[in-house]
């Protein structure tokens, strides 16, 4: 049981927390028992603590729900230009928190708690993460989603409600083993389902032009049944929406034309419709051309577009007839972004739409696709870039397939005027790329259909510009932009590290949670004694906190005064977990040979998933475990070294393991990472990155690693790692090991100093302003949506309009 806090503890933690007024706690007292009685028909002889957390849930939801409607009132009042955030990924995490901390209920709701008897902490570890995502790409819409209702911005994230999200990761025996992750088995209290505005997405069937125009026929139907979640600004009033698409079979599916006796069969079958949103595909930086992955790029795209069309039309002063006939303005309503080349179909299905269902000219339907549409690139890896074969387009959506061929004609008819003779620009150039397989390259679907283009890092933003899209930046230079990620100081700050946020709003105040500009004022206090101190005293509370949650349920006995050298993020070759596993080896090694000195300790942890198809991630995994198992069983080291992994990776894990570190590993190949929000995380919270500038002990390690040091009962185990390293080193692993080592010496004598250590700290911090999510927000707002953000606040329910 937390214990209650001092009236000082109180005091200090009024601002960023919220009040716990007396009304309000009895309040929420109130409706915690009236979900537990009427929601969830139980009482307190019976309840268990997941009916306990579900009552909370309610309890808070409700708190959301007039915000919510007042919101959508506002917008439909106001009529303002909306933005949709399409992406097949949003990496939410929980959401219960979130919500107390954006809504300033979060000392009230632990002050109910603990007069109910109950402990928050524990309630708040029942619900499960929503990991709708892989990574970085899935995790930067969540806190873009966040931004959007901070900045006040009439803002949609669409995407799909995956039944089972990214798979939960087991270590056993060392190697990952993938279990389903069935996070709606409890129900979701966030999520409403919206059935009145159920859409029907076609596939498959063929295409045949008329006089009347172009019809699609004989598609198989499926159903989108939409799901809302609320995502609430930071204390403005502002609730938008999440809307997550799931997918359903038509009621008469496969009976139309079922033979006798085929009726159970028939039925049995609508599996194969719903299986589109049944899972998250868990590649990170990979492409995989398989046709279930196609539909649910198309499904998403499909299912949104008619949503924005049919608001667009209803959405002006107070009627729900269609009023907004005339789609040529639908550019200055509407702003799509989309999130990687993933729902790349919005071209070309909105173009259908607009000449086939619309009946307006191919000119002008381009020009309106053009203006409302924007993509956000995210890699260089070649491997990661989408090329579906023709065939499979031609065979699921024959009708899209024309479109893009159409596309295709005019945009090389274009290039060959500009560029007259030179065949090999237009092979280059050309959305269709011929070879054994015809493929459409959809990178260039999206660039040739969108009027921005933008990175997301300025390095990232320049090496587009010079190597993959380097022939349509010479064509169309203005469409190319630099939009730097940010994550929200909400979520990763003041929700997961309360005790830094309060010691910098005693500092500066609390505007800087809106503002994190307003964080260079921490400079001032860089040689403050006092603050020094306070930020040493939160980051070791984070550690000994963590430390114990490691013993807890990973059964190590860790040492809290060690640095905390953490490495976390998707395991692939690129981001070269590796090199970090060549430091551990060495430094192990030197700790043996002169076990008599003074060596900096360290505890390091490594965390992430590997796609399940990925062997040499798999490995690397392996490699790990192994490392640990000899390092941290051998007595001459002690507790100088202990390596662990840590299993499950995940936002919630993360949310714990960040505020705990000391140094953050950002140790990717220079110029393979497009942006990393991982790092940013770690520099707000606190940590030292190690990472490539601009960018005898490696035999010694080499040979362990292949001679069977690390893996005593299978000598060969890692021979495939060895042969990848020694002969096909991709990502350079062995080129910047002196220097990685030299580097990872540097941090272990800084950290001997804890004051100048914690200076460069508060430097960090002090510098991390520019990597908030709003900042972000803001500059796609007004420099690609044609929006302006504002922090003004809406009434209240309560209020009176």
């Amino acid at each position: 049981m937390a214990k209650p806090l001092t009236d000082h503890d109180k005091r200090k933690q009024i601002s960023v927390r919220g009040l716990a007024g007396v009304e309000n706690v009895a309040d929420l007292k109130t409706n915690f028992n009236r979900h537990l009685h009427f929601t969830l028909v139980k009482d307190r002889n019976v309840a268990t603590k997941r009916d306990y957390y579900f009552a909370l849930a309610n309890t808070v939801r409700d708190h959301l729900v007039g915000r919510w409607i007042r919101t959508q009132q506002h917008y439909y009042e106001k009529d303002p230009k909306r933005v949709y955030y399409i992406s097949l990924e949003f990496y939410m995490g929980r959401t219960l928190q979130n919500t107390m901390v954006n809504l300033a209920l979060e000392n009230a709701c632990d002050e109910a708690t603990y007069q109910l008897g109950l402990d928050m902490e524990e309630l708040q570890d029942i619900e499960e993460d929503a990991g709708l995502g892989n990574g970085g790409l899935g995790r930067l819409a969540a806190c873009f989603l966040d931004s959007m209702a901070t900045l006040g911005l009439a803002a949609y994230g669409y995407g799909i409600r995956y039944e089972f999200g990214i798979f939960n990761q087991k270590i056993v025996n060392g190697w990952q083993v993938e279990e389903a992750d069935d996070w709606l088995r409890y129900g979701n209290p966030w999520e409403k389902a919206r059935p009145e505005y159920m859409r029907p997405v076609h596939f498959y069937g063929r295409v045949e032009h008329t006089d009347e125009g172009v019809k699609w026929v004989d598609t198989q139907v499926v159903l989108a049944l939409p799901y809302d979640t609320p995502v609430p600004g930071y204390r403005n009033n502002i609730v938008n929406t999440m809307r997550l698409w799931s997918a359903k079979a038509p009621c008469d599916f496969n009976l139309k034309d079922f033979n006798v006796g085929g009726y159970i069969q028939a039925v049995l079958d609508r599996n194969l419709a719903e299986n589109i949103s049944r899972v998250l595909y868990p590649n990170d930086n990979f492409f995989e051309g398989k046709e279930l992955r196609l539909k649910q790029e198309y499904f998403v795209v499909a299912a949104t577009l008619q949503d924005i069309i049919r608001r667009f039309k209803a959405s002006k002063f107070g009627s729900t007839e269609f009023v907004r006939m005339d789609l040529s303005t639908l550019p200055e309503k509407v702003a799509i972004q989309l999130n990687d080349t993933h729902p790349a179909l919005a071209i070309p299905e909105m173009m259908r739409i607009l000449v086939d269902v619309e009946k307006l000219l191919w000119d002008q339907a381009w020009d309106i696709v053009v203006h409302t549409c924007a993509y956000t690139n995210h890699t260089v890896l070649p491997e990661a870039l989408e090329r579906w074969p023709v065939d499979l387009f031609h065979n699921l959506l024959p009708r899209h397939l024309e479109i893009i061929y159409e596309i295709n004609r005019r945009h090389l008819e274009r290039i060959g005027k500009l560029y007259p003779g030179d065949m090999d620009r237009l092979r280059r150039m050309s959305l269709i790329e011929e070879g054994n397989v015809k493929k459409i390259n959809m990178a260039h679907l999206c660039i040739v259909g969108s009027h921005a283009v933008n990175g997301v890092a300025r390095i990232h933003s320049e090496i587009i510009k010079d190597t993959i899209f380097k022939d349509f930046y010479e064509v169309d230079p203005d469409k190319f932009q630099n939009k730097t990620n940010g994550i929200t100081p909400r979520r990763w700050l003041v929700m997961c590290n309360p005790g830094l946020a309060e010691v910098i709003a005693e500092r500066i105040g609390e505007d800087y949670i809106v503002d994190m500009d307003q964080l260079k004022k921490l400079l001032k206090f860089v040689n403050d004694d006092a603050f020094i101190a306070d930020v040493a005293k939160v980051k070791q509370e984070n550690k000994l906190k963590f430390a114990a949650h490691l013993e807890e349920h990973y059964k190590v006995k860790i040492n809290p005064d060690s640095m905390f050298d953490v490495h976390v993020k998707r395991i692939h070759e690129y981001k070269r977990q590796l090199l970090n596993c060549l430091h551990i080896i060495t430094f192990y090694n030197r700790i043996r040979k002169e076990p008599q000195k003074k060596w900096t300790p360290r505890t390091i942890m490594i965390g992430g998933k590997a796609a399940p198809g990925y062997h040499t991630a798999k490995m690397i995994i392996r490699l790990i475990t192994a490392i640990g198992d000899i390092v941290n069983n051998d007595p001459i080291v002690g507790d100088r070294l202990k390596v662990i992994f840590l299993e499950n990776y995940r936002v919630t894990l993360a949310e714990k393991i960040i505020p705990a570190s000391d140094l953050s590993e950002q140790i990717s190949t220079a110029g393979t990472e497009a942006s990393g929000t991982g790092n940013m995380k770690f520099m707000l919270n606190g940590a030292l990155t190690i990472g490539p500038k601009y960018l005898y002990r490696l035999k010694q390690a080499m040979d362990q690693i292949s001679g069977g040091f690390f893996s005593p009962n299978q000598a060969d185990l890692f021979k495939d790692l060895v042969s990848m390293l020694m002969h096909h080193d991709r990502f350079k692993v062995f080129a910047d090991y002196e220097d990685y080592i030299k580097c990872q010496d540097k941090v272990s004598a800084l950290y001997k100093n804890p004051k100048e250590w914690t200076k460069k700290v508060i430097h960090n911090i002090a510098g991390s302003g520019k990597f908030s999510s709003d900042r972000t927000i803001s500059q796609y707002a007004r420099e690609i949506w044609d929006m302006e953000p504002s922090l003004e606040k809406i009434a209240a329910p309560d209020d009176p309009r």
